[in-house]
């Protein structure tokens, strides 16, 4: 994103880039129209209010779980957190579809206890047919525009989707025994195995009994769904450890990992603790630059965690930390002085009229 010097906003979209005055309401209930007068436009002109959503045979609330549901299919209790939808009007959205033929509800072979949607073969051939609608219907409403309004288009609506989305985030400390917990941190742990050279095995997660032992559990969630997890643990009795920093790829870019550390390094203030330490893998790049930018500083190894290569220090009330247990400094090499600027100069920063670059908020945030 940059600003030019008349305020005008720029973003790339799409292949191209939009330019567009930068308007904000100057009171709330003037922003409040914009949004209602907008859904009022869009819902009309999309269709939502026909019973015949893209004149097929039944309205937009069945036609949104039959692509819910999708190809691979989906829990009963995933479609009702992920929709935000009420058990019973889920049910009788799941059963006007059965009898349609189209979507079969068993009990999911993973879980007994459960159930699990899937499409029949009618209802593939429906998905694919409301793909092409739908496909049809979104190149209808942009085709008078030209390519420069396309573009400007998009930039909007790429922008409202990943600044709503990042506004139903909610961030809560859960049980370590929780089951979202554990399926965050294995989906945290297949990651790493994919991304760390050296891989890495679910083993070295921390367990439950061990994040109970005065440690903290969050999870991050979107409409109901957990998106990200984080843990802390005390190192000493005025220090404490950021690990299993995680957001979902499909979350990423919602700085749902900032938000994430954020409430961890707030549970260790509350605490008690004057600083937050974390240690990553030299491939997160992403990972060092969110924490580079939320005013970690880089600190000699400590530990023993075989897949760190970058440690960091926060200072949480402006006090030093106490040194940890098991901590080996590594200091400058023999025969070397440490290297600071030069006689005479100042320490370079950005240049006039730039902004720091950084990695986009929340992408690829972990640390190990």
């Amino acid at each position: 994103m940059e600003v030019d010097a008349d305020g005008a906003r720029r973003r790339r979209a799409g292949g191209g880039e939009c330019l567009t005055k930068v308007w904000y309401p100057s009171d709330v209930p003037a922003g409040n129209e914009v949004v209602r007068r907008f859904n009022r436009y869009y819902t009309q002109r999309i269709g939502v209010l026909s019973a015949r959503y893209l004149d097929q045979r039944r309205p937009l609330a069945e036609a949104r779980l039959l692509y819910e549901i999708g190809r691979g299919g989906r829990r009963v209790h995933d479609l009702r957190s992920g929709l935000g939808l009420d058990s019973g009007y889920l049910a009788r959205l799941l059963r006007s579809l059965e009898r349609q033929g189209l979507v079969d509800v068993v009990a999911d072979p993973l879980d007994g206890r459960a159930r699990r949607a899937t499409l029949t073969t009618s209802g593939v051939r429906e998905l694919d047919e409301l793909d092409a609608r739908s496909n049809a219907l979104a190149e209808e409403l942009v085709a008078p525009l030209g390519p420069s309004e396309r573009t400007e288009l998009l930039c909007h609506l790429e922008a409202a989707c990943r600044l709503l989305r990042s506004a139903d985030v909610g961030v809560e400390e859960v049980d370590p025994g929780s089951s979202d917990l554990r399926r965050c941190l294995l989906a945290y742990a297949d990651e790493l195995a994919e991304r760390f050279p050296e891989g890495y095995d679910a083993s070295n997660l921390m367990s439950a009994e061990a994040i109970r032992d005065g440690g903290v559990a969050l999870l991050a969630r979107e409409r109901g769904s957990a998106v990200g997890c984080g843990v802390l643990r005390p190192l000493t009795s005025s220090t404490a450890e950021v690990k299993h920093l995680w957001v979902d790829r499909g979350a990423r870019g919602l700085g749902v990992g900032r938000r994430l550390l954020a409430a961890l390094e707030r549970a260790a203030a509350e605490r008690g603790m004057r600083a937050a330490r974390l240690d990553t893998h030299e491939v997160l790049t992403e990972a060092i630059g969110l924490y580079e930018t939320s005013g970690y500083r880089r600190i000699p190894p400590y530990g023993s965690n075989p897949h760190a290569h970058r440690w960091f220090e926060k200072s949480l009330e402006g006090a030093p930390s106490e040194p940890v247990a098991g901590c080996t400094p590594r200091g400058p090499r023999a025969g070397t002085t440490p290297r600071g600027p030069r006689a005479g100069t100042t320490p370079r920063g950005p240049r006039a009229g730039t902004t720091p670059r950084r990695p986009r908020e929340g992408d690829h945030v972990m640390s190990e």
